[in-house]
């Protein structure tokens, strides 16, 4: 319900701002107020998700979200509405999806075997596919075409019922002791941060998703130009890019079950990276519409793939009272290399040309997939790393 209702506001929040102001930098200035928050209080979420009751976090979360988003109407409704309003809205708003998808990404590893791990995260990622990418945009775009307030209603209802069924969920007893409530929020931050880089293979793993999301950010940044100037596929053929990539997901998460029997973890990660090198490869030197679209479509199963195991993988490692900081710190690589990688992706297209920053993702990943080659199923069993204690006798491979 809630990736519905985040849906509904991919399409219906531009659009509620172009038609507000058509001035770019204030267009733009939405966009990075949606993800800012998740660089601003992304490690001090997962600070909070670790002393309180998950659950409950959540369901706060995203009640003060049904806040924003009922004032929000009332303003349009009342004709109040200005940019300033919107913009604070989603900045709220984002604030809330910080604190609620930090916290969400350590419940499954509490209800779920760390075998059903990998499925489990699948299904997840199948909700967000279906419902975050392919249904909400089309229906939050239809809605906002009957009256600008629609979208948001919907919006708010469907967050609303995502509290009352997350509130039905049972979890195991979690949070701190006495002692442990006597920690500041700033040696809780440097705990998680320390776990992650003492831990070898979960801090290769975190580095791997900055590298790539580096590279992904500055390729994706220009996109829209990219499909415009150098296909000439016009703006729906824009939307039939990104459409690819979603139905390309959609087969990923779906034979998730089916290649995590047959195919190791370490092999499903590096056959990903290479497909992932690979695409921006192939996107620098295409000018076919027909190859651009298929290459999406495996670009994008690649994508849910290797979100869904490498997700699995942090979860099967970390123990249960840091699952927040360390997922903050994941949450805020994939952030930061976006945003890093975005502004580098304008600037070398601005210099050499909209290929250019595909040249850049495809040099930038083989290098760094070269590096971390043999460590790639070494990160697939973290979790073994994970259960050896100090003074527990270790076996020779």
């Amino acid at each position: 319900m809630s990736n519905l209702a985040d849906g509904l506001m991919v399409a219906a929040g531009p659009l509620l701002v172009a038609s507000e102001t058509r001035d770019p930098f204030l267009v733009a200035l939405a966009a990075v107020l949606q993800y800012l928050p998740f660089l601003l209080f992304g490690l001090f979420a997962g600070v909070v998700a670790d002393r309180v009751d998950r659950r409950r976090l959540v369901a706060t979360a995203d009640l003060c979200r049904v806040v924003v988003v009922a004032l929000l109407v009332a303003t349009i409704l009342s004709g109040e509405v200005s940019i300033a309003v919107v913009l604070t809205a989603v900045f709220l708003l984002g604030t809330g999806e910080a604190f609620a998808d930090t916290t969400t990404s350590t419940l499954l590893p509490m209800i779920v075997r760390k075998r059903d791990l990998g499925i489990a995260n699948a299904r997840v990622m199948a909700g967000i596919v279906t419902l975050n990418q392919l249904a909400g945009p089309p229906i939050g775009a239809l809605l906002f075409g009957l009256g600008r307030s629609f979208p948001f209603v919907t919006q708010g209802v469907c967050m609303a019922l995502s509290v009352v069924l997350v509130l039905r969920v049972r979890l195991p007893a979690h949070g701190r002791d006495r002692d442990q409530a006597r920690s500041t929020v700033r040696r809780d931050i440097v705990e998680g941060l320390r776990w992650v880089w003492g831990h070898a293979a979960i801090r290769t793993l975190v580095l791997t998703i900055v590298t790539f999301n580096v590279t992904f950010g500055a390729a994706w940044s220009v996109l829209v130009l990219y499909s415009l100037e150098r296909l000439r596929m016009g703006e729906v053929g824009f939307g039939l890019l990104t459409s690819a990539l979603a139905c390309g997901g959609l087969l990923g998460t779906f034979s998730y079950g089916w290649l995590e029997r047959h195919v190791s973890l370490g092999n499903i990660m590096r056959v990903g990276l290479v497909i992932e090198t690979l695409t921006h490869l192939v996107l620098a030197v295409n000018t076919v519409p027909a190859v651009a679209m298929v290459v999406m479509f495996v670009f994008g199963a690649h994508a849910f793939v290797w979100g869904t195991t490498s997700t699995s993988v942090r979860q099967r490692a970390v123990p249960t009272s840091l699952q927040g900081r360390v997922a903050s710190v994941n949450m805020l690589g994939v952030m930061g290399g976006m945003v890093l990688g975005s502004v580098l992706g304008g600037l070398i297209a601005s210099r050499w040309g909209i290929t250019a920053p595909f040249w850049f993702g495809f040099v930038g990943s083989a290098l760094f997939l070269a590096l971390i080659w043999r460590q790639l199923a070494h990160i697939a069993h973290a979790d073994e790393e994970a259960s050896v204690t100090p003074d527990a006798p270790v076996e020779a491979d």
